[in-house]
């Protein structure tokens, strides 16, 4: 028997059923549709994506890019239906969406546990009421504990995705937003940092200098500073920063877009422990540094470019850093060495 994959299956319906338009949304360019979705196509795009699955892949059919329950409920229902076959044959493990947190009331979420629905991902973006304003979120704060409360009632999965460095936000706003979603007790979460796009309220708002997006430095070190709240509170980070492709990286005006940036934030994160140890270690520049650590964490040692490597050689001294690999290394260690 092969490895299990674990697969997801998008089926992307943007702006349908959303009665917003968020000042940083462009959803159809964000997932690459431009045309609206139907019943039909679904049926289409389930049909070959199973002929390509191995029956002990774990599949999820997931409806993303817009608000699903917000869609008229003969709509939404008809959209279940097309996945419904799959979930009772079992091929398909479950039904993943997200949508808006005033979208959900106990009628929907009837629905959608009748249907097969496990995870329902809410875009929550910020939990500050001013940053929900001026993005004209629509929500409020009380919505999304509400609806994170009736979620988990209902035995479904919780996401919450949020956005850092809106207009009005901080990192302050931004790390209080992480403790605020923390006490929600959700099952995941996703950190996207705020982009321009070409199409929105936003781009204006950039254009006529009234919104200035994070630098990609600064929103690395936000999510570094973020990132191990999470964690710490055993709550899986899906993603950070938002799924790289040509149309989104064609229509991005400004922003902090790259297309490894989680891996620069976790590689920030690693570099934050080092230089802490370090600091402890009294280190200085008389002597060679040897890191230790394992071969899968190596990329994220080093840094992009080198450039952890560089940091270190700059705030110490070293004259030399060697990384060693082994599979019982752990995170890291360091040797100081005679240089």
């Amino acid at each position: 028997m092969g490895r299990v994959r674990h697969i997801n299956i998008p089926v992307f319906i943007p702006h349908m059923g959303c009665p917003h338009a968020c000042i940083f949304c462009n959803q159809k360019r964000i997932s690459g549709s431009f045309s609206t979705q139907t019943p039909e196509n679904v049926r289409r795009l389930l049909e070959e994506s199973f002929s390509t699955v191995n029956d002990e892949d774990h599949v999820e059919i997931a409806f993303f890019g817009g608000s699903f329950t917000g869609i008229p409920e003969v709509e939404m229902i008809s959209y279940l239906e097309e996945a419904r076959p799959y979930i009772g044959n079992g091929r398909a493990k479950g039904i993943r969406l997200s949508t808006r947190p005033d979208a959900i009331d106990r009628h929907i979420l009837s629905i959608l546990k009748d249907y097969g629905v496990t995870v329902i991902e809410l875009g929550v973006q910020s939990l500050d009421p001013d940053v929900l304003s001026m993005s004209q979120r629509g929500h409020s704060t009380e919505d999304v504990v509400t609806a994170c409360a009736l979620i988990k009632e209902y035995g479904i999965s919780l996401g919450i995705q949020t956005m850092l460095g809106l207009p009005g936000d901080s990192l302050e706003k931004s790390i209080e937003t992480a403790r605020e979603v923390i006490e929600l007790r959700p099952d995941m979460v996703r950190i996207y940092p705020a982009l321009v796009l070409k199409g929105t309220q936003m781009e204006d708002y950039y254009r006529n200098g009234s919104y200035k997006p994070l630098e990609l430095e600064e929103a690395v070190e936000w999510c570094a500073r973020i990132l191990p709240l999470y964690r710490e509170a055993g709550i899986t980070v899906l993603r950070i920063g938002l799924q790289g492709s040509e149309s989104l990286e064609d229509s991005i005006v400004a922003g902090p877009y790259h297309p490894a940036f989680g891996e620069l934030a976790e590689s920030r994160i690693l570099l934050k422990k080092m230089t802490d140890k370090l600091d402890r270690m009294e280190a200085d520049g008389k002597h060679g540094l040897i890191i230790r650590t394992l071969p899968e964490l190596v990329s994220k040692i080093v840094g992009q470019n080198r450039s952890n490597i560089r940091k270190l050689k700059e705030k110490y001294g070293f004259k030399k850093i060697d990384v060693l690999t082994g599979p019982d290394y752990g995170e890291f260690s360091f040797e100081i060495i005679n240089e």
